[in-house]
């Protein structure tokens, strides 16, 4: 009888022990598993935060880089332009404009889109007495706007008492009114008169000017 209690004793704390086991082992095996599937879970999430982010920071990174590089091209384009036109004006500034009664062939040919035929045309006519005359002969070969640019090279001479008011209109700072009060104030007795009365219309610098443009005698 003692020994059957034993028996069942000794089996009633072994299943105790059993289950305590299993209970233990239960809860490390969860722990386990929540630890396992939290830290892939939290890693997740932050990569797909940064994946979120990081395109964002580099189109803006991008679009800096080419908002810089259309200024850059754009500056450089404008720079480019301004420096190619200040130059094209500075050399039609400093070129000297031509006599049409007396330039040479090869002061002709200086001029942009003269060519050898204009050689021939611009000598054809002379003496010239009138841009007028210089507009209507030149124009049998080229059209009007190619006309006004030989004559930012050339000049017809002006007689200050029988120029008309187109021709007078070469000089520099005459306009069609001045034109013709300089006409209206005729006869001049001599070139420095007419330079004197051209002074009160135009700077002292455009009637010095002038001078070069007058029919030498």
């Amino acid at each position: 009888m003692q020994s059957l209690f034993q028996t069942k004793g000794q089996n009633t704390w072994q299943e105790k022990a059993l289950k305590s086991f299993k209970i233990a082992l239960s809860g490390v095996a969860l722990s386990g598993l929540l630890i396992a599937c939290g830290a892939p879970a939290t890693q997740s999430g932050n990569s797909a935060a940064q994946a979120t982010v990081a395109p964002t920071a580099t189109t803006a990174s991008s679009s800096t880089v080419s908002s810089t590089t259309a200024t850059s091209s754009t500056n450089a384009t404008t720079s480019t332009t301004t420096s190619s036109n200040t130059t094209q004006a500075g050399a039609a500034a400093t070129m000297t404009k031509f006599n049409l009664n007396t330039v040479t062939p090869d002061q002709i040919l200086t001029i942009p889109n003269a060519g050898n035929r204009m050689v021939r045309e611009f000598q054809e006519y002379r003496p010239y007495t009138s841009i007028l005359q210089f507009r209507k002969e030149i124009g049998k070969y080229v059209d009007q706007a190619q006309v006004a640019e030989y004559e930012k090279y050339v000049y017809v001479p002006v007689s200050p008492n029988d120029a008309d008011a187109a021709t007078l209109q070469q000089l520099p700072g005459v306009d069609e009114t001045i034109a013709n009060q300089l006409i209206a104030s005729r006869p001049y007795a001599s070139d420095d008169a007419f330079l004197q009365a051209l002074a009160t219309h135009v700077s002292a610098e455009q009637a010095a000017s002038a001078q070069a443009y007058l029919e030498t005698k």
